[in-house]
């Protein structure tokens, strides 16, 4: 399970192979992940179930922090706080 502290992050660093680093904020990092999920011949099992390609990048937002394309080749994000806690 996922630290709750994480939820309250609000941005997101994601990494792809080739690519510099980018900090998204949380509807641009579900948006990234559905783009990647919808390049996917197939859908990882604990995802298959889901009801759309959103709903699976929700889960993998709160539950993950990478995603393996294809062998040896994997996307990643991690929750980042820019601003001390208040």
């Amino acid at each position: 399970m996922s630290d709750p502290l994480i939820r309250a992050c609000d941005d997101y660093v994601v990494l792809e192979p080739g690519k510099p680093e980018q900090l998204l904020d949380v509807p641009n990092t579900l948006a990234w992940l559905s783009r990647w999920l919808q390049t996917m011949d197939q859908l990882p099992a604990d995802l298959a179930d889901l009801s759309s390609v959103e709903a699976a990048a929700q889960r993998l937002l709160d539950t993950a922090c990478d995603l393996e394309l294809s062998p040896g080749v994997s996307i990643q994000w991690f929750a980042v706080r820019l601003e001390p806690p208040s």
